[in-house]
């Protein structure tokens, strides 16, 4: 199923922002895509070629001095330099944070009540 066909279950966010990924002591900067209460989409300088699936990834993304959202990423996909990771552990302040961004560019809170729902049912 190709990704302009996929049903999706999470409004995406699109947000261009430069993110931070890490694992351990690696970082890999990056350019956030999109981003949902689900997981996100980075574009990458070069093409992934990390081959372990398993791994968890922290994605730190700041919206200002005082605010950010960090949260445990694992890859979902790869398509050369994009890869879809999917939120696998998210702290309070961030998901607050979050779904106020979700909130602000979604507009209706009925779609935001839906996602939210919808995150509920996939944990």
């Amino acid at each position: 199923m190709s990704r302009n066909n996929e049903q999706r279950h999470f409004h995406r966010i699109f947000y261009n922002s430069q993110v931070t990924l890490s694992h351990e002591s690696t970082q890999w900067p990056c350019e956030l895509i999109d981003i949902s209460l689900h997981g996100c989409l980075l574009r990458f300088n070069k093409a992934w070629e990390q081959s372990n699936l398993e791994t968890l990834y922290t994605l730190t993304l700041v919206l200002s001095e005082a605010v950010s959202i960090t949260m445990s990423v694992s890859v979902s996909h790869v398509i050369d330099k994009e890869v879809g990771f999917k939120c696998e552990h998210i702290d309070l302040d961030s998901i607050s944070t979050l779904r106020r961004l979700v909130e602000l560019n979604l507009g209706d809170n009925k779609l935001l009540e839906r996602d939210l729902i919808a995150l509920a049912q996939a944990n």
